[in-house]
């Protein structure tokens, strides 16, 4: 249930953004640039980068109409990353972006160089680490949102990552 009065059962920032969608123009044209640019990093792992930030929140994607935890293929492996990033079955390549999402989303005033140089050092270039960056923003702008407007619901995954 939303904190806003005059609507109190929006559930969803995306349900926010559907009725006032000048608020989310600029978090669409960044997922919009995003989206149709060269990438790096699959689909699947720009997608996973943003729902693990969205977990450590404890803000989730809505993917069946109610709001809960992380669902659908991610569920265990969220869930695995939470508990442990060394044992997670996620590409090894792929875990020192996530330690650094992790450390981001939780301490960000902890960042330092050797943070972003094991990424480099696990083989990845500037552009798959400025774009790791920009989507632990984007996820954590859109859980600030979120829980600002009284919900732990970012939306459906569908919605966020294909309305630019």
């Amino acid at each position: 249930m939303s904190y806003l009065p005059s609507s109190p059962n929006l559930n969803s920032l995306a349900g926010v953004l559907t009725k006032y969608p000048r608020r989310g123009i600029l978090l669409f044209k960044l997922l919009e640039d995003m989206g149709r640019s060269f990438s790096p990093l699959s689909k699947d792992s720009r997608d996973l980068i943003m729902t693990y930030a969205s977990a450590l929140n404890h803000c989730y994607f809505d993917d069946n109409g109610h709001q809960g935890k992380a669902s659908g293929n991610h569920a265990v492996l969220i869930e695995q990353l939470q508990t442990d990033i060394d044992s997670a079955t996620v590409d090894e390549q792929l875990k020192p972006i996530l330690r650094f999402v992790k450390k981001l989303t939780l301490n960000p005033g902890d960042i330092t160089s050797e943070d972003a140089q094991t990424i480099f050092d696990a083989g990845w270039d500037e552009q798959a680490f400025l774009e790791s960056v920009c989507l632990c923003a984007i996820a954590n702008c859109m859980n600030r949102f979120a829980k600002g407007i009284g919900t732990h619901t970012v939306g459906t995954r569908n919605f966020l990552l294909n309305n630019g």
